[in-house]
């Protein structure tokens, strides 16, 4: 029924767009003798119809707030684009990060996920380059990636861009927008476990000049899984407006919602040791949730901007971005203090939870960048302010601690209807958290000779919090960045970077005060070349990332069960390597390699077998290759792949450690344009069926087994 009216308001909404584009162009036709030869002249005339230029060359500066290529940007980029995503089934954020160079995508429990480089969480995610810090740099959820255009992932400490951060990297969501030519597409997928996905993209001008156009994209995805009695469902409908207001200036509306929810989820995840601390096995299915347990989620988010070309070469832009998160949940923790015994895998001990928060985040920005000239050279300078305020009221369900779910539980694996639901009481606020953040920010860049330049910026931040819980918190810091970039040809260029961060924590000591901000700091160098006529560029770097005053973990209070932490100084040291691009006309390639190492307190940080934070892969490598048949493109075909290292954790109940080892997982697919615009698409995905534990970030539960999906798209 759901998907029945989403389809319903996505058609009334293209047809809208239709009769208005009609009736523009008929108006147009009664006032003009143009013919559509002349129509094409006009929109190609990029002097009159500003908007038409910049949907043409539109571009983002996620990095720096500069108009730079990733080639001439003096850190590391990789960017997955809206074609990998398509190719390689990449339909949630999860899935397309997994695609990326030097991000491990931790999803330690069905429904929620942490992200990580260089060997820190990523803690603030931005969409077209604004957002705000995620509590606890946890992602609730699988959010849809087909509304985006690409993503950016910018590693190393961005505190120019975002403000607040680790020195770990900034993921940067890129909308789709609206293009100058009429164009769309419909698909449905059907895939293992029964899943389904039906999901369309239209973009129209809805006039001659293409002054006004807009554009829709509506997705509905029911997910069966291998896990006993998980099932998802995911509804998605973003709608954007951009056009010309008089002369000089342009105007962008947009607005995207998600609904997704959950049935069957887990809440933790799966128990891997048995009373003497040895280690056990479990089937890939096997899962801790209950028929009862659920954990829904609704993402409104909406934004304007207003953009007006004061000159030439100077622009202003405005923008102003809203968001609200629920989420609905009724959830079951299976944990245990001892072990589990060898023989009734019995030791399980429950503890229910059913809670109701919303976040809400408003955002504004303005910025001034121009260009001029100095030394004989254009150059460049970005200026601008921002505020964003977040409010997260959280509500619970009180509850009778002597019922089932709160009591031993049965040996595991057990059924999905082994425990009674929990009878709840009415819901009550139970803490309220307001964050506030103010900028002031600038960079330029400075072209001193033909082979020498510099990006120098800063950003100056004020944050402050208040819980009713935990109290107030505020704090304010000056972050610079610094960069130099030198050509040795035309084709292979140096640089070295010198940027440093602050990142308010959600940690708490032993007496439940927040601890006091950490600071990131990234010393970085490299080398980036472009090969086959700029068609391949490759990236090696190394780095030295310094996070100080990290919350790290010290224990757990098991009669609230309150995790506590205290600071600590660790160090990241390591290289990376991309290649990206085209090797020729046929085939695609994303080669990627990290290696690094982890230093700190041995006495206080987690340590399993002498390594410092052990779910952390030392070493890891990604691939894509995709290519079309020579002498018959309509045929296509690729694989990629992650490879990841050892990892290890203790169990936060019992101190016993999980280990696994070096993996790698492999998928592939294959498409044929069986006529013109009408594609069949084939993936299969862990294509060797590799048994492997998700993360051990948290110790998470098993991946998802060899599973396949065939997809049919129609482009009009």
């Amino acid at each position: 029924m759901r998907a029945s009216r989403l389809s319903v308001l996505a058609i009334s909404l293209m047809l809208a767009m239709q009769v208005y584009a009609q009736s523009t162009d008929d108006a147009s036709t009664k006032s003009t003798t143009a013919t559509a030869d002349k129509t094409k002249a006009k929109v190609a005339d990029l002097g009159v119809v500003r908007v038409v230029a910049q949907r043409a060359d539109r571009v983002s500066n996620g990095a720096t707030n500069l108009d730079l290529d990733i080639k001439d940007t003096p850190q590391s980029i990789s960017v997955v684009d809206s074609v990998q995503m398509r190719d390689f089934g990449a339909n949630n954020v999860n899935d397309a990060l997994r695609l990326t160079t030097g991000i491990n995508v931790e999803q330690w429990e069905t429904d929620r996920s942490n992200y990580t480089a260089r060997g820190f969480d990523i803690e603030n995610t931005q969409i077209d380059g604004v957002g705000m810090p995620n509590g606890w740099g946890i992602v609730t959820g699988a959010l849809d990636s087909y509304g985006y255009d690409k993503i950016e992932v910018i590693r190393g400490a961005n505190g120019l861009l975002t403000g607040v951060g680790n020195a770990s990297g900034t993921i940067n969501y890129v909308r789709k927008r609206p293009t100058n030519e009429a164009q769309g597409e419909v698909g449905i997928t059907y895939g293992s476990w029964g899943s389904t996905r039906e999901q369309l993209d239209y973009s129209t001008p809805f006039t001659a000049s293409g002054s006004w156009a807009g554009r829709i994209i509506a997705v509905h995805e029911d997910d069966g899984s291998y896990l006993r009695g998980l099932d998802n469902k995911r509804d998605y409908l973003y709608g954007v407006v951009d056009g010309q207001v008089g002369d000089k200036g342009t105007l962008t509306l947009g607005y995207s919602y998600q609904k997704a929810k959950t049935n069957g989820n887990m809440w933790g995840a799966l128990t891997y040791n048995l009373v003497d601390g040895s280690q056990i096995g479990w089937n890939r299915s096997a899962s801790t949730g209950q028929d009862w347990t659920f954990w829904n989620t609704q993402n409104n988010d909406a934004f304007i901007e207003y953009s007006y070309a004061l000159s030439d070469n100077w622009q202003v832009k405005a923008t102003y971005n809203y968001q609200r998160v629920e989420e609905d949940d009724l959830l079951l923790d299976a944990y245990t203090t001892t072990g589990l015994d060898p023989r009734t895998h019995q030791g399980l001990v429950g503890w229910a939870y059913r809670g109701y928060d919303t976040t809400t985040e408003q955002m504004g920005n303005v910025s001034v960048n121009g260009h001029f000239d100095w030394l004989g050279h254009d150059q460049e300078v970005m200026f601008g302010v921002s505020s964003a305020y977040s409010n997260y009221p959280q509500y619970e369900y009180p509850i009778d601690s002597s019922e089932p779910a709160f009591g031993e539980l049965p040996g595991f694996p057990y059924a999905g209807d082994a425990i009674p639901k929990p009878t709840w009481g009415d819901r009550t606020l139970d803490d309220t958290l307001s964050q506030h953040l103010q900028r002031v920010f600038g960079a330029t860049r400075l072209t001193f000779t033909d082979k020498l330049k510099a990006v120098i910026g800063f950003n100056y931040a004020d944050f402050s919090r208040n819980d009713t819980t935990s109290g107030s918190q505020s704090q304010t810091k000056l972050s610079p960045y610094g960069g130099l970039t030198y050509d040795f040809t035309d084709h292979v260029l140096g640089y070295v970077s010198y940027s440093d961060i602050f990142q308010p924590q959600d940690y708490y000591d032993v007496n439940h005060v927040y601890l006091k901000p950490t600071k990131g700091e990234n010393y970085e160098a490299g080398v980036k070349a472009d090969w086959f006529d700029k068609r391949l560029l490759t990236t090696l770097a190394v780095f030295d990332a310094k996070q100080k005053n990290l919350g790290t973990y010290a224990g757990m209070d098991l009669d609230t069960f309150q995790y506590y932490y205290v600071g600590e100084d660790v160090e990241s040291k390591g290289w990376e390597f991309e290649a990206t691009g085209k090797i020729n006309d046929y085939v695609d390639l994303v080669l990627g390699y990290t290696h690094l190492t982890l230093d700190g307190d041995k006495t206080l940080l987690t340590t399993v077998d002498g390594r410092v934070n052990p779910w952390i892969p030392r070493n890891t490598a990604n691939f894509l290759l995709s290519a079309h048949m020579p002498g018959y493109e309509a045929l296509s075909f690729g694989a990629g792949g992650n490879w990841r290292d050892k990892t290890a954790n203790l169990d936060s109940y019992t101190g016993f450690a999980v280990r696994q080892g070096a993996y790698a997982v492999y998928n592939v697919f294959a498409a044929w344009d069986v006529v013109k615009n009408v594609t069949l698409r084939a993936n299969i995905n862990n294509v060797a069926d590799k048994k492997y534990i998700g993360s051990l970030y948290e110790i998470g539960y098993y991946g998802a087994p060899r599973n396949a999906s065939v997809s049919l798209n129609w482009k009009f």
